[in-house]
């Protein structure tokens, strides 16, 4: 099957050959005529498999009859994340090229002036996440009234990071007749419930198992020492052919710290968190994606979705704290049919979660290298320590009694060497002190009758 055969128009075909590609993902083969179709529908597929492109495709078609009004874009499009809100947007621009569409961009970490003139002028896309998107509604800046369809990119993410109550309101300002398309790499039962709220019978297309890794990752355990994490990654860059990689951390701080022993090291490395301006965060991208430098550090905040081409190896620096982040770490790896490498760092203290990992991908994951338990601190054996406690205070005890004489000899001479002090005359108190000048009181002259 080819994508003319899913009903897409010339135009849009035209941008899809000029972008390289010629058969559809089986994501894309399921959704899009179903999205054509104007049904509601919940999209779960492996990261790395086209999810973006399953949407962004016929919204592209959908959205080429009609126009739009100022502040009341027609299409809505809600994303976790600046980078991914930011990179559906690219994807606009390169399928959308041959259609005269209008797309707005609401991000936080961008000044709101630009985009209150984009939405001023009328929009056929609005990319936003839900915190800009709120904020600019409040403000009256914007209209949802006029918006017929809806998709919320990894929806599972987006609930489960605490969005229900955006995302329950958002939805309360669209019109109810809308049709709402789910995308998301996993779907646990729980998230799907609540999902569930959204849509109007929804069509659900499962092209994996949820929450499975891509089987053309190789997955590899290293087992090291909680001390020697540093030690063992850059063993890893130096023995592995390395395109470009992407090495994540659970804390900012640990970003931080990674990447500056990294370049001090003379690794061509970056950095990308939370904590970072948005321009800064695009250009730490846009370096590694121009090649200025092949490794990036991140949060999770880049892990969902970023797609970026020939990332040949994923580095689980720690170990995610939970499963459904480890299929979106290493799905950045072995996109679109090639193949990658993810590692995971483990220590003795993320046994739980590996085990987690594991039960969530139903994959046993092959293990390299010692544990922390294999490579104990080298101390003596206990019988000795014993040993050593023992004998530490006899010899003390030895050198206390063969120092002692030498002490006493010592000090002997300059005891005898000093005069002995006068011993003090008895003190009598028969009359009064010779240091008396005055007259003497009546009263001491009183004598007592025995």
């Amino acid at each position: 099957m080819s994508f003319a055969d899913l009903g897409l128009s010339d135009e849009l075909l035209r941008a899809v050959t000029e972008s390289g590609y010629d058969q559809p993902t089986p994501i894309q083969k399921q959704a899009i005529p179903s999205v054509l179709m104007g049904k509601d529908l919940i999209g779960i597929a492996q990261t790395g498999t086209g999810k973006t492109a399953a949407f962004v495709l016929p919204m592209i078609d959908i959205l080429g009859e009609g126009r739009s009004r100022a502040r009341m874009p027609r299409s809505l499009i809600l994303e976790p994340t600046r980078e991914l809100a930011a990179q559906v947007a690219e994807n606009f621009d390169k399928y959308g090229k041959y259609h005269k569409l209008s797309m707005a961009l609401l991000i936080g970490g961008v000044q709101m002036g630009d985009q209150v003139k984009a939405l001023e002028k009328g929009v056929d896309v609005l990319i936003a996440t839900p915190g800009r998107l709120m904020d600019l509604f409040q403000r009256g800046k914007i209209l949802l009234t006029g918006c017929d369809l809806l998709v919320i990119d990894e929806a599972d993410r987006m609930l489960d990071m605490g969005f229900i109550p955006d995302i329950e309101e958002i939805c309360t300002k669209l019109p109810k007749s809308r049709q709402t398309l789910l995308f998301s790499a996993t779907m646990p039962p729980p998230i799907k419930k609540l999902a569930d709220k959204f849509l109007n019978s929804p069509k659900s297309i499962e092209v994996a198992r949820p929450a499975t890794a891509n089987t053309s990752i190789k997955q590899v355990l290293v087992e090291t020492d909680s001390r020697k994490k540093k030690e063992t990654l850059r063993g890893l860059l130096d023995s592995e052919e390395i395109n470009t990689a992407i090495i994540f951390c659970n804390r900012k701080t640990t970003v931080r710290e990674l990447a500056q022993t990294l370049k001090r090291d003379g690794f061509a490395a970056g950095e990308i968190h939370g904590d970072m301006e948005q321009r800064d965060r695009i250009a730490e991208l846009d370096r590694f994606k121009a090649g200025t430098i092949n490794i990036l550090v991140a949060s999770d905040v880049a892990a969902r979705g970023i797609d970026i081409k020939g990332v040949s190896h994923v580095f689980n620096y720690d170990a995610p704290w939970h499963p459904d982040d480890y299929v979106h770490r290493i799905g950045r790896t072995g996109r679109a049919g090639a193949t990658g490498t993810a590692f995971t760092l483990v220590t003795s203290a993320d046994a739980e979660a590996i085990e987690n990992i594991e039960k969530l991908t139903g994959l046993k994951i092959d293990r390299i290298g010692k544990t922390a338990k294999a490579e104990p601190r080298k101390e003596p054996k206990r019988d000795d320590r014993k040993a050593e406690k023992s004998e530490k205070p006899r010899r003390e005890k030895t050198e206390a009694r063969s120092e002692r004489p030498r002490r006493e000899e010592r000090e002997r001479p300059r005891a005898e060497s000093k005069p002995h002090r006068a011993a003090r005359p008895p003190v009598h108190d028969d009359g009064p002190d010779d240091g008396w000048n005055g007259p003497v009181p009546s009263f001491l002259n009183v004598k007592l009758c025995d």
